[in-house]
């Protein structure tokens, strides 16, 4: 593959961006790229309908192009440059057709990082990262002077990057399609973490080798002095190698430098010194697995100079991510909590278990070729009752009903959103927890998983109106 472009003067560049995305980095670079002058054309598969909201975001740009509803080969071979969303994989025929034509391409998180003056702190992970990088965000603006929270997590930071400067800091989530790509300008954070790692994304990577491959990349080019946080209480990750110092986070046993937690205590490590702290007490999220988070985060931002009264500070003032264990509200004794964001089997199991009360699941969707079983045998073990989703419904019902546990109930593969929705509270009783923790991408039903926490969010609110 050719190289990321070269040029920083982009005045009077043809310019293509291929794929808005859904969560504004492909807006970010149109809006980056047309204030320093560059002539952009949007090119999208989608039509314009499916749009709207974003392509209203861009309206003020003067002669933008738009090519909806399908990609023109001449957008991408007469083009001086090419921004590519990293959701497409390296695969697709388009790369062919610009290596062809010569034309250079990159991404909109690659263009930030050749433009950004700042240290970036970075995380990325199978399961965990936009919690663990969001609470990162929030201890670190109690540093100061000021942190900027970006990537994967939801926004570009590409149109404001002019306003950063070299004394503040970055903080950025960072998926594996964003780290494939990155790779190639050779470039690590100076503080990274990696939360765990297992099976995802296999119909984007062609292996799972490719996937931890990926992953490995936000190591692979840090310097001596540069800081890696492993997550000690994953086998894989704590044996990855790393330029830079190794910090460690786990909720068992201390296996060096860093942080560790059991029961009501945090155990820190560092440099031969030990000391305590009472941090589970700062967090107000429920789940061991929260618990695992900010044991991360707060080792990451140690790393880079943050006090513990900083810390305790930031994760005492944290709010939970919308669609990540949001409590949506109660009624008629019924709790509502969106989890949307648990897009992998992983992330649904912390989810089911971060209750001790009776647990009606709303589970599935989209299939990324992933395992489902350990995940099938959680939902046996753990929920009353389980509302099947999407194209993963039909595996998932095989595999709850091969388990021996028997005491959950499973719906047949259910038609829409909202059949799942009320199949769900039709099986409650006061007491129950509601949740919606798919363990699969959103991609079948609805337009991602903010668009499918969305929707659970206004069929739970319109319950909790009708039952007063």
């Amino acid at each position: 593959m050719m190289p990321d472009h070269s040029f920083r003067d982009y005045r009077g560049r043809r310019v293509t961006v291929m794929g808005l995305g859904a969560f504004g980095g492909g807006a970010g670079a149109v809006r980056f790229l047309a204030e320093r002058g560059a002539k952009v054309t949007i090119s999208d598969r989608r039509p314009e309908s499916e749009m709207a909201a974003t392509l209203q975001e861009l309206n003020n740009i003067p002669g933008l192009q738009l090519h909806l509803g399908g990609h023109l080969p001449e957008d991408f071979t007469t083009a001086e440059l090419v921004v590519v969303n990293p959701a497409i994989p390296p695969h697709n025929r388009v790369f062919d057709v610009m290596h062809e034509a010569g034309v250079p391409w990159t991404t909109e998180i690659n263009l930030f990082w050749q433009h950004n003056p700042a240290p970036i702190l970075a995380v990325t992970g199978s399961n965990g990262k936009s919690t663990t990088t969001a609470m990162l965000h929030n201890i670190l603006q109690q540093v100061g002077p000021r942190a900027w929270l970006g990537g994967n997590i939801g926004r570009s930071l590409l149109p404001l990057v002019d306003q950063i400067t070299a004394d503040d800091v970055v903080v950025l989530e960072l998926s594996s399609f964003q780290l494939w790509y990155l790779r190639r300008l050779h470039v690590s954070p100076r503080v990274a973490v990696v939360t765990n790692l297992s099976p995802n994304h296999l119909d984007w990577h062609p292996s799972f080798a490719d996937y931890r491959w990926s992953k490995q990349s936000i190591l692979e080019f840090q310097r001596p002095a540069d800081i890696a946080v492993l997550n000690a209480d994953d086998p894989e990750v704590r044996s990855w190698t790393a330029p830079g110092v190794k910090r460690y986070f786990g909720l068992e046993d201390a296996i060096g430098d860093g942080w560790f937690s059991k029961d009501d205590w945090t155990l820190i490590c560092e440099d031969g010194e030990f000391r305590t702290l009472p941090l589970p007490s700062w967090l107000s999220l429920p789940g061991r697995h929260n618990r695992a988070n900010a044991l991360a985060a707060a080792c990451a931002a140690a790393a880079w100079g943050a006090t513990d009264d900083h810390i305790e500070q930031g994760l005492r003032t944290y709010k939970a991510l919308p669609h990540r264990l949001q409590f949506i509200g109660e009624a008629a004794g019924r709790m509502f909590y969106n989890d949307s964001l648990a897009t992998t089997p992983e992330s649904a199991i912390v989810g089911l278990e971060a209750f001790s009360q009776p647990v009606v699941l709303l589970a599935g969707g989209y299939d990324k070729q992933v395992d489902l079983t350990a995940m099938a045998i959680s939902i046996a073990r753990r929920a009353k009752a389980v509302a099947l989703m999407g194209t993963t419904a039909a595996e998932l019902k095989s595999k709850i009903e091969r388990t021996s546990y028997g005491q959950c109930v499973v719906s047949e593969p259910l038609p829409d959103f909202p059949a799942a929705f009320a199949w769900a509270v039709d099986h409650t009783e006061p007491g129950d927890v509601v949740l919606l923790s798919p363990g699969c991408a959103s991609y079948d039903w609805f337009r991602n998983f903010a668009d499918r926490g969305e929707q659970f969010t206004a069929a739970a609110k319109a319950w909790i109106a009708s039952h007063p």
